[in-house]
């Protein structure tokens, strides 16, 4: 593959390119569903493979894709990618101009403790069909769903300015749910949540304790039936890392990936509130907020030695003691913002054009335990578990719902509440956030399911957090 990926961009050294990269994509996965107890569902595909052709000529970009790796099929491609470079750049308003890297090598090659596709098809299955059982409708639960999606990709990079990266890696998606309803009322619990995801194999499955908390799931969702609402106007609230990892990624993530400031996504996933002139100025949030992008780690499901347009693996400040000093940038985009490129172009698939994506999007921890926060908080809710949530087009105004709070009074927990929502401006939020947990309860949460683009591209990425307390927030439901 090396050697053909080589062949292919000698191709392009053609007159009037002035950078040009390819990647390359085999990509395994298996997905296996139970529903009430019975399996509903399985699908796998096997060494699905793609490449993808990118030119800039005349400060334009032209980019072809295929799964065809015949040499006619190349050829086309490349055919392709310049036509539409060249087409294109008649059009173009702005061109597209950035500064050479220097050429780096890079190779990782992740192994999971247990391989889910050297496991047999019967020992998964087996596995999740206990689960399912346990979780089995029976008294007021009414619906159960046990499932886990399993990946691996090898993906090889290579550009014009001489950089290569070959890496791999494997990751797992398991999640299980109940739904109880009694009358009118439907209430549900999920576990680990809806941010689940990690780097690994079916080891996260152990990990994650998922028999142990079967019996939990199940009495949550029925002791929710009865449980009393949030009643005040405001309250002091901390979220739990499961939700935070969410609000994170929909507030400030989304907000600060710089090609919505040039309305790039505006037609389909929106824009930010964030404008160019706000860098270095704007207070975001508290001073104790630090948020920061960070493709280094090899834990979070955002690492890479190399983004798919060759930006060595970076940690970035994107908001430090409260100030936004930063944004999540391609080299283009970083180009016009006068800043250095940040490491966030990525595609799902070697025949998608790549985007600008978060990677490994963290808040930094800050002192002490979860039971210590409790014990400092007289009369509040923590809040965990997504069951919906909303934000406005320009990544500022929002709702979020989560499936369970846990009230708080005189620091300690003393009961349970149904559904508590809150509400926020996200600058004022985040100026809200009065004290953020240690390092020993810092750790990420990953989705599978983060979209973006035209065509749609699903990206899996991680979030590093720690539970946080907001002060004085919206928890009203009144109508």
């Amino acid at each position: 593959m090396e050697q053909l990926i080589k062949q292919t961009l000698s191709k392009l050294a053609l007159p009037g390119i002035a950078f040009a990269d390819v990647r390359v994509s085999r990509t395994d996965t298996e997905g296996i569903y139970f529903q009430n107890g019975f399996m509903r569902g399985y699908g796998s595909s096997m060494d699905s493979t793609a490449i993808g052709i990118r030119v800039l000529i005349n400060g334009c970009w032209g980019f072809a894709g295929s799964q065809d790796f015949t040499e006619a099929s190349l050829d086309r491609l490349i055919k392709t990618a310049v036509e539409n470079a060249r087409q294109g750049s008649n059009f173009t308003k702005g061109k597209v101009s950035f500064p050479a890297l220097n050429p780096i090598q890079a190779s990782h090659h992740h192994k999971p403790e247990i391989d889910p596709f050297a496991m047999p098809k019967e020992e998964k299955t087996a596995y999740l069909a206990e689960l399912a059982t346990a979780l089995k409708p029976a008294g007021k639960i009414v619906h159960s769903m046990v499932s886990a999606q399993f990946m691996k990709q090898e993906k090889y990079y290579a550009n014009s300015e001489g950089t290569f990266s070959h890496t791999s890696y494997y990751n797992t998606l398991p999640v299980m749910e109940v739904v109880a309803a009694e009358g009118s009322q439907i209430m549900s619990r999920t576990w680990p949540g809806h941010m689940s995801a990690g780097r690994g194999g079916f080891e996260l499955l152990h990990r994650q304790k998922f028999p142990e908390n079967t019996g939990r799931i199940i009495k949550e969702a029925t002791d929710l039936l009865s449980a009393p609402v949030i009643e005040e106007e405001r309250a002091d609230i901390i979220i739990a890392n499961g939700h935070l990892a969410l609000q994170l990624h929909e507030s400030v993530g989304h907000a600060t990936e710089a090609d919505r400031i040039f309305g790039m996504e505006i037609s389909y996933a929106g824009k930010t509130f964030i404008k160019p002139e706000m860098l270095g100025t704007f207070q975001y949030g508290s001073p104790i907020v630090n948020i920061y992008s960070d493709s280094t780690d090899p834990q979070g499901l955002g690492f890479h030695p190399v983004d798919d347009e060759g930006v060595p693996g970076k940690r970035v400040d994107i908001i430090k003691e409260g100030i936004l000093v930063n944004q999540q940038t391609s080299r283009q985009i970083a180009e016009l913002l006068g800043l250095e490129p940040s490491s966030n172009m990525k595609a799902s698939y070697a025949d998608d054009f790549p985007l600008v994506r978060m990677t490994n999007f963290c808040l930094a921890p800050g002192k002490g335990s979860l039971d210590e926060l409790i014990a400092d908080t007289e009369h509040g809710y923590l809040l965990d578990f997504t069951k919906t949530w909303s934000i406005d087009d320009n990544r500022n105004n929002f709702q979020f719902t989560t499936e369970i709070g846990y009230r708080i009074e005189g620091g300690k927990i003393t009961g349970i509440v149904k559904e508590p929502t809150y509400f926020g401006i996200t600058k004022d939020f985040w100026n809200a956030c009065d004290r953020i947990c240690g390092p020993e309860e810092w750790g990420y949460h990953s989705t599978f399911h983060c979209g973006k683009g035209e065509p749609g591209q699903i990206m899996q990425l991680s979030h590093g957090v720690a539970p946080a307390r907001f002060k004085n927030i919206n928890v009203s439901v009144k109508i």
